[in-house]
This record gives structure tokens, C-alpha cells and sequence, in this order.
């Protein structure tokens, strides 16, 4: 049985203020050919479909055409479950038509979905809160999921009777989980488990969760480790982290599939994809990542010299970038536009004056009978321990003047 496991889409999400949906759309596109060209029974997202509660109308469209593309007219089964960003009502909304295509959503922890059967396709026969089990016509084993949407405080006291805090997250979701497997898995089908939660090995390294994410993780109340995972389960289909990574180990996979697209430049150089699982009754499963190609490279570069900046930005046109330059002086008017000029995709320009080193106990009274312009250098000198540029002082002379002649 082979699975394409995917997450955080964040569709509808900008980069500041540039939009990545003609890239979200292109990566879309390419993860429906590797899923017709790997010819995959069943299609995880893990959460994140969506940036914000309230997405753009088109990125509503967006998803609806993928996911129903992803089914193939509910041959498939796409499992989509929500995520930290997304609104579980919105999730849950369409849930009766998508049926109908073979998509099935999932908002909230301990969903219960109905059975229902595809024509010419796949079936939903059993199901319990938080389980699902998919007969698929050309396997004579069943596809068991158990699954658990991200939950805040509120929905872990509602759904799973978390009553505060101190009682510790991971053995709640550990008891909660080795239930359905103890009740539902057995060797004689494959068994998943897809959440959207901050997992990671206890005792192992901290992973960093994304920049600019909402974050899941405050302090270690919310922390929850692999080892709650039931030995039942074969694969763990996560969303959440930005960045592939396996945090189980080898024969019992538990793993970050990555963003299709880098969706912050701490994720700059990060390889992004999906992931083919290849899974049988009994057996340890096999998974491949699968890169992406689609969408803009995003850079974190660093310049000392403009026309170095100017030379890469020429050379680099379908990036996003941000720029630091370093510089002895402030930067002119004519650099930054020549910055400008040389790309489209620059997100931020962050300045840097190097300052030089300067002993307070040795600096220079300062002459008040001086005329405003050396008034100005001596101040400018001694904050910035440097001399501002004519572009700076012709400025200063230009507001001078302006409010000479308001006084006039």
C-alpha cells in the first residue's frame, strides 16, 4: 500500500506583504503528478491546510480543486486533518459534499466520521472518536488511521478531558491512543497515526518550531513525545514543523513531511517535499522523500559592496530575498534605488552602519557657537561615530529652510 503524506500548506499565505499563491498553486500541482505518478492508494495531509481562520476566497478554491484532483473523483481517499492555523468549524464545513469526492475532513479531536462507500472506490466501514478504517478494493487488508487534529487547551478539555495544564499532555494523548489501538489494530491491516502536534524524542535535541509560526510549544507543558506513540502504529504522519525530519527511528517512522514551499527565511536552503510511504501488514514501513521543485527560492544574502548586492540580485531575478548591507555611511538615495531596480523579490533591506569604536573618555567637548551644519556633525559624530553624507546634511538644509520661510 503506498501513502503520500503532506502538511502545511498555509494556503493563502503572504511573505510580508508578497503573495505566494500563483507558487502555492504551481506546488499543488506538482505533489497531484507525484501522486498520479507514484500511484498512491491514499493521500495524509497533517494539518495546516490553510494560513488563517478566515482564508482568501481563493485559496478556498484552491484547496477544493487539489483535494478533489488528489481523490480522483473519490477513487483515492485524502485524509485531511486540521492544524494549529486552521479553523476546525471551516474544516469540518464541507464535510457531507467532500464525502462525495472521497475527501474526508477532520476538525476536531475525536471526530467520529460516518460510514460511507465511493462508487467504484473505497469504503469507510468502522469508525470510532478519533478512528477511521478504509477498505480499499484492491487490498484484501484495511488502511486503520487513528487521528488527531491539533487542540488547544479548550478542545483538549472538551474533546479529551484534559481538566488543566499540570496533568501532563503526553499521557493523556498516550492513554488515549493505545486505547484505539489495544481495541481497533491489529497485525492484519496497516496502521497510521496523523497529528498535528510539537512531538519530538524525549530526551532529544529541541526542534525549533517555524519563524513566524503560531506557536504550539510554550515552555514544555505542550511537548509530546514519540513514545506515546502506540508499538501498533507503523508509520506517524506529523504536521506541523516546516523541516523533513524523522524523529522515530527506522522501523517505526515518525516524521515532519516539510512545507512545499520555505515560508520564512529561517527556512532558506531547507529541501522541501513530500513523503511516499510504502507500508504492509506486519512489516516496518518504507518511506522516500520526494523534493518539490516548484515556488521561489528564498535567500538570506549579506553585502559589503553595493554593486556585489546589485551583481547577485542581477543574476538571482526569481528569488525572494532578504538583503543586509553593511555599510561605513548611511546609504544614499541612488543605492537603494539601484537595489530596487535590480530585483522584484526583495522582502526586506536591513542596513547596517559599522560604528566605529569610540573611547567616551577621550571624546571632544562640543563647541555650542558653532552654526547648525557643524552642530549637526558634531552630533552626528557622536552618536554614530561617524560623519552623515550630503545627502543627509542637504536634507537637514531643507527642512531649515522650510521652517524658516513657515516662520516668515
Amino acid at each position: 500500500m503506498k501513502i503520500l503524506h503532506t502538511s502545511d500548506w498555509h494556503l493563502g499565505k503572504r511573505l510580508d506583504y508578497f503573495s505566494r499563491l500563483e507558487e502555492q498553486r504551481a506546488v499543488l500541482t506538482e505533489i497531484c503528478e507525484i501522486a498520479d505518478g507514484e500511484g498512491v492508494d491514499a493521500v495524509i495531509i497533517a494539518g495546516d491546510l490553510f494560513d488563517a481562520f478566515n482564508p482568501p476566497v481563493e485559496a478556498v478554491e484552491l484547496l477544493y480543486k487539489t483535494l478533489r484532483q488528489l481523490s480522483r473523483e473519490g477513487l483515492r481517499p485524502v485524509i485531511a486533518i486540521a492544524g494549529n492555523h486552521d479553523s476546525a468549524d471551516r474544516i469540518d464545513a464541507p464535510d457531507v459534499l467532500a464525502r462525495e469526492c472521497g475527501i474526508i475532513f477532520i476538525g476536531y479531536p475525536q471526530a467520529i466520521i460516518q460510514p460511507f462507500h465511493t462508487k467504484n472506490g473505497f469504503s469507510i466501514n468502522t469508525t470510532t472518536p478519533g478512528f477511521l478504517e478504509i477498505s480499499l478494493p484492491q487490498y484484501n487488508y484495511p488502511l486503520r488511521i487513528i487521528h488527531t487534529p491539533f487542540a488547544n487547551e479548550l478542545r483538549l478539555k472538551q474533546f479529551l478531558g484534559l481538566e488543566d495544564k499540570a496533568q501532563q499532555l503526553n499521557e493523556l494523548l498516550r492513554k488515549h491512543w493505545l486505547t484505539i489501538g489495544n481495541i481497533h489494530c491489529d497485525n492484519q491491516g496497516v496502521n497510521l497515526l496523523t497529528t498535528h502536534l510539537y512531538m519530538l524524542q524525549r530526551g532529544g535535541e529541541i526542534l525549533e518550531e517555524p519563524e513566524g509560526e503560531k506557536p504550539i510549544k510554550v515552555g514544555h507543558a505542550d511537548l509530546v513525545y514519540s513514545d506515546a506513540i502506540p508499538l501498533q502504529i507503523q508509520y506517524t504522519a506529523l504536521g506541523h514543523l516546516h523541516r523533513f525530519q524523522n524523529i522515530g527511528d527506522e522501523k517505526r517512522p515518525v516524521v515532519y513531511p516539510s512545507s512545499p514551499l520555505a515560508y520564512s527565511f529561517s527556512e532558506a536552503g531547507q529541501a522541501k517535499g513530500v513523503v511516499i510511504v510504502e507500508v504492509v501488514p506486519e512489516q516496518p514501513a518504507q518511506y522516500q522523500f520526494v523534493p518539490l521543485s516548484s515556488g521561489k527560492k528564498l535567500h538570506r544574502k549579506r553585502f559589503k559592496d553595493i554593486d556585489a548586492a546589485v551583481l547577485w540580485l542581477n543574476e538571482n531575478p526569481d528569488t525572494l530575498v532578504e538583503l543586509t548591507l553593511m555599510s561605513d555611511t548611511f546609504l544614499s538615495s541612488a543605492d537603494m534605488k539601484r537595489i530596487h531596480e535590480a530585483h522584484n523579490g526583495i522582502i526586506h533591506i536591513i542596513p547596517i552602519v559599522q560604528q566605529t569604536t569610540s573611547n567616551p573618555a577621550h571624546t571632544q567637548p562640543i563647541n555650542l557657537d558653532q552654526n547648525i551644519d557643524a552642530l549637526f556633525k558634531d552630533y552626528f559624530q557622536h552618536r554614530l561615530g561617524q560623519q552623515p553624507n550630503p545627502e543627509l546634511m542637504d536634507l537637514l538644509n531643507e527642512v531649515i529652510h522650510c521652517e524658516t520661510e513657515t516662520e516668515d
